[in-house]
């Protein structure tokens, strides 16, 4: 894979001024939102498979190709991981959408995240790796941890693994889940693999810091 990805440029030079308030406006409320038609049957086909074969999740949220979810399915033989993703083109590009023990969800994460929580339904980990950064600060809200649906995480819990080529999404991402209640812990990858998504392959080949946040969280 050719070394070529540009490493994150951004107006902002440390965790945001705002993310205290952001985050504490959103743990203050409920994230309600219509879900789509194409959402719910989505999850329909998740519920027919949990009813089928009853096993533990695993969620691979903002899953891109589905390049990850294959090997976690590896990391996790017992379980039913679950990638997510909205871009039709980018699941299209994974050459089946159930195999063994994953299977792939064209859907808003946000979407699933309020049906399993709404169901009772926990995943025992749940892995976002390398969401889009969205580098600009006037964009915090548009990250994962700036969002009204961050609650929904706590709410279905396990150990959460955020990873980033950006420390400062990690570093925020942390400092949100300690505002929530919550300490995890944040570590910079190893420059070898084996590498869970496509892109932590090429970010790696073009010398990136790579960082890892995980928390335990009990909903």
């Amino acid at each position: 894979m050719q070394a070529n990805s540009r490493v994150v440029s951004s107006n902002q030079h440390s965790v945001h001024p705002r993310l205290a308030e952001v985050v504490g406006r959103h743990l203050r409320t409920t994230h309600r939102a219509e879900i789509s038609a194409h959402n719910i049957q989505a999850y329909e086909r998740l519920s027919f498979e949990i009813k089928a074969r009853p096993r533990p999740l695993v969620l691979d949220s903002f899953c891109g190709t589905g390049h990850s979810t294959a090997a976690l399915a590896e990391r996790h033989p017992g379980h039913l991981i679950v990638g997510i993703d909205k871009s039709a083109r980018r699941l299209a590009k994974h050459p089946h959408s159930l195999r063994g023990n994953y299977l792939l969800l064209r859907a808003d994460c946000e979407d699933i995240w309020t049906l399993l929580a709404g169901d009772g339904l926990r995943p025992d980990y749940h892995y976002m790796l390398y969401p889009n950064p969205w580098p600009k600060a006037a964009h915090l809200q548009r990250r994962i941890h700036g969002h009204p649906s961050f609650p929904l995480l706590l709410t279905l819990g396990g150990t959460i693994e955020l990873r980033s080529n950006w420390k400062i999404y990690a570093e925020e991402f942390g400092c949100a889940m300690h505002l929530a209640g919550h300490r995890g812990r944040i570590v910079r990858l190893a420059n070898k693999g084996p590498d869970l998504t496509l892109f932590e392959q090429k970010y790696r080949c073009s010398g990136h810091a790579l960082w890892s946040y995980t928390v335990n969280v009990k909903p």
